[in-house]
């Protein structure tokens, strides 16, 4: 499969996680996956199974970052660091934490809610949107 191809139907958060699992194997440092989808369509789900596959089964996963804004994974590498926008109000916010440092970092940035602001998302930023229906495609800028 080449990552342009990945897309999925879910029927259940164990299918979800599993895809997250599954698509893990694409990235490396330096990549940006931008997701997108109304709340409750699966985002936080299958980032789990993605840091799960990235830094170890037995990795804590934190949850979405919704008030924290990041959660930094960094057991082993690539790093990954999860965003989520969802929350912000502004692009000063988001530079604040250092975003620019991040996304040309040592890790894999995945943002939930990136559509929020999309003028901060680099042209070579990966993205994936989720349906209320359990779908998800992938998509390039």
């Amino acid at each position: 499969m080449r990552i342009s191809d990945f897309s999925f139907k879910a029927r259940s958060a164990k299918e979800t996680i599993a895809q997250g699992e599954k698509l893990a194997a694409y990235f490396e440092p330096g990549d940006i996956l931008c997701l997108k989808g109304d709340l409750g369509v699966g985002k936080t789900t299958f980032v789990k199974g993605l840091i799960r596959a990235l830094q170890g089964e037995d990795t804590l996963f934190l949850g979405s970052p919704t008030y924290t804004l990041i959660q930094e994974y960094r057991f082993k590498t690539p790093y990954v660091y999860h965003f989520d926008f969802y929350r912000l109000k502004s692009t000063d916010e988001i530079w604040g934490i250092g975003w620019e440092e991040y996304c040309a970092g040592d890790g894999i940035c995945v943002v939930e809610w990136a559509d929020l602001f999309p003028e901060l998302i680099p042209k070579n930023a990966v993205w994936l949107d989720f349906s209320a229906r359990g779908e998800a495609k992938l998509r390039t800028s």
